[in-house]
Formats: C-alpha cells, structure tokens, sequence
C-alpha cells in the first residue's frame, strides 16, 4: 500500500502570515523525489488542544506525520509534549542530545539558561536526528501503524535535517528502494506534457510519471520502486532517456537545478563568456547568472538599459531604430545584444525588452510583448514573445530572462533556437 503522508507545521507566525510556511514546500518537494504522495498540510497555531485535535485528524487519515515547529526551549514550544501523550510515550532526557546542546551554546558564545535542556527531551524509545546545525534535535518513532517524524521549524535547519537525517530514516523504513529522476523542460507547459503522456501514466505502475509546473516550466518526474537500487535503476534509467530523447530539445537537463545552472556550466565548460542588456527585465537575468557559484569566471556583467538615453549611449543602439522602431521591439533588441557584446568584449550578448505591465507602452504594444535575443560569433537571433496580458509583471519578468537564458542554453547544446 502506498504511504500517505500529512505535514503538520506549529507556528502561530505561520497562521498570522509573518513568515512564509517555506519548510512545508522543501519537505513536499523532497517527499515527492522519494516516491511519497504527500497528503495533506495542515498548519495550526501553538496551543496545545488545537495541536492535540490536528495531530488526531492526522492519525486518522495518514500513516506517516512528519512536524516541523514547537521544539524549542520556550513555553510555547509544545509539539513534543502533545505528540508524547497522544501516543502515549514519556518525555525521557537524552544524554548525547544534552551535551550536544551545552556544546553548541559554548561554540557560539552564548549563555545557555536552563529551559534549553528542555530541548534534550525526547519520546521514550525513539529515533533521535541530531542536529547539527541548531540546538534542538529532530526525533522519529513509529506507533499505532504510524511513522511520527518531528523537524525543528528554523528552514536553517529544518533544511539540512531533512536531507542528512530523515531521507535514510525513510529509506530504512521504505518497503524496498524508491529512485525518482526529474527531467527538466522549457518551452512546453505541463498540460501538454501531460497531454502527450497521458495514455502512459495511466497505464504506468512502476516506473510512474508525473508532470509537475514549474515558473514558465514544466518539470517531469520518474519514479521508480524496486527490492534494491540496482533494480529500480534498471526500471529507471531506460525510460529517462526515451523520455529526453522524445521531449528533446525542450529538455535542458535531468535532475539539473536551473537553467542559469546549466548555462554556467555551460560556458565554463566551452570557456566562453557571456554578458547582458536588459530593459524590461531590470537586472533579474544578471542576478539569476550570479546566484550561481563559480558565474564570475564566465559571467563579465551587465547593463540594465531601462531608457532609451541609456540604449543609445551604453550600448550604442542607434537613435534611428529607437525613433523608428520604439525600445520594444526585434531591431532594438538585436542591436542591444551586439552592444552589450561589443562593449563588454564577451563572446556571447543576450538582451531582453518588452512591456512587463500593468499598462501598455507608448507604442501601444501590449502587456506581455517581448523580445529576447542573442549576438554570438556566429550570428545573432531573435526570439518574439507574446506572454499575454494575465500574468503580473513578476512573472513576465521572470518568463522573458528565462527565454533569454534558453537562447544561450542551445547556443552551447548546438540547437535550433526555434521554439
């Protein structure tokens, strides 16, 4: 039988919106990589009968709980105490959790008051997840047919816990090995992924597929379940690479990170160098390419040309196509890209212009209309977009780097840039 898993997250900060519930979505994410259908997310406030009541819903209805919040020193750190009595285990003082605590408030030079110890108590007989990077640890016991996995709330630590302590507590406990791979696509969404598939994943036990949509992507992901890792690579493997080849060239890569990923890795590879103009994108390509480490042996900067005065006389866009053609537009956006490439002495120019929103320019162009382009050695390309008027100007913005990123991604595969 399948798992079902529910996610219980304590915090009244959570319910009043003061902080984004981010350990639900890391959790959901990587529960998903393991072959595990989260359920349910529940988020409750720290009151000990509101925890007491979702904690009981819980058990009726999933067989794993996976907590994360309440398991500090303070008085409304309570998840451990209501999970204890509602299973019906003691609160028992672990010592290598004790000195770990006392340890970590001398390395980091703080007074330890004594609530803190509180933090070394744990259910009677459970599994105990150090942690490394916090002073509460993390515990799992099983009871009643249910798996109880309890994280600290701190996404610093909530993080880290959950990929170096509960993903081989799950795996001791799974019935067999479950591998998933995730292929990475841009340029299709995830409906007509799922158009194309739909006959397989409804045929399909083992190994499963399972599109999922990402911001402008679509993510596509293949899970298998076997006695042993060989086996269910075996099942695997084969279906990765017929799906690659028959998705291809929308995929960028399988179990990559991102596309400004694949990109870096990309140009140090070919040792190559690249930089960008953007108008309408106001800096977020050049942020996405520096987010990645290592992007300074290959990224030379970037220009954010959001005037015209600035097209003209950074980049040398010549008046004439500003006057005749407007900022947003392929002419503009072409020689945006050969000035960045000219000024900067890269290899490769990507610029980006169009009309984010919420209103049309003055060119009465209307929201959503883009243009992405590239200017390498071998030529240069265009690409139009028309992203439509609906989504926010965030998300438009995020869409049109995006497209850029794609144009140098199959400029180093060696592909059309055609769509």
């Amino acid at each position: 039988m399948a798992h079902r898993v529910e996610i219980l997250s304590v915090g009244t900060e959570l319910l009043l919106g003061s902080i984004a519930n981010t350990d639900a979505q890391m959790l959901s994410q990587g529960l998903s990589a393991l072959g595990l259908n989260v359920y349910w997310h529940t988020v409750v406030g720290d009151n000990p009968q509101r925890v007491e009541q979702a904690v009981a819903t819980a058990r009726s209805r999933a067989d794993i709980l996976i907590t994360t919040g309440g398991l500090g020193p303070t008085c409304d750190d309570l998840t451990k105490q209501v999970l204890a009595r509602a299973f019906g285990k003691e609160l028992v003082r672990d010592p290598e959790s004790e000195e770990r605590i006392r340890a970590y408030f001398a390395a980091t030079g703080r007074t330890m008051t004594e609530n803190n110890l509180q933090q070394a108590l744990v259910p009677q007989g459970c599994t105990v997840l150090s942690n490394d990077w916090g002073s509460a640890p993390g515990c799992a016991f099983q009871a009643d047919g249910m798996h109880v996995i309890m994280l600290p709330g701190p996404p610093s630590e909530c993080t880290p816990m959950f990929r170096h302590r509960v993903i081989p507590y799950l795996q001791s406990i799974a019935e067999g090995m479950i591998l998933s791979r995730t292929i990475k696509l841009f340029g299709i969404g995830e409906s007509a992924v799922e158009a194309q598939l739909r006959d397989e994943m409804n045929a399909s036990s083992n190994p499963t597929l399972a599109p999922y949509a990402k911001e402008g992507e679509c993510e596509l992901r293949v899970t298998a379940k076997a006695p042993t890792q060989e086996e269910a690579l075996a099942l695997l493997e084969p279906k990765v690479e017929e799906l690659t080849r028959r998705f291809a060239p929308l995929v960028y890569g399988v179990d990559v990170p991102s596309l400004e990923q694949v990109v870096v890795d990309g140009l140090r590879e070919k040792g190559l160098t690249l930089g960008c103009a953007e108008s309408c994108t106001g800096g977020l390509l050049a942020k996405r390419i520096t987010d990645i480490s290592g992007s300074s042996q290959v990224f030379l900067g970037g220009v954010v040309s959001y005037t015209n005065q600035v097209k003209h006389q950074l980049l040398g866009v010549p008046a004439q196509l500003l006057d005749q053609y407007g900022a947003v537009s392929q002419p503009v956006a072409l020689a945006m890209a050969q000035g960045v490439r000219r000024v900067l002495g890269c290899q490769i120019g990507l610029a980006t212009t169009g009309v984010a929103g919420p209103q049309r320019d003055d060119r009465d162009n209307p929201v959503g209309t883009m243009f992405v382009a590239i200017s390498t050695p071998e030529g240069d390309y265009v690409r139009p977009l028309q992203l439509g008027q609906r989504p926010t100007r965030a998300r438009h913005r995020v869409q049109t780097a995006s497209h850029a990123l794609d144009l140098a991604r199959r400029y180093l595969a060696g592909l059309s840039y055609d769509l």
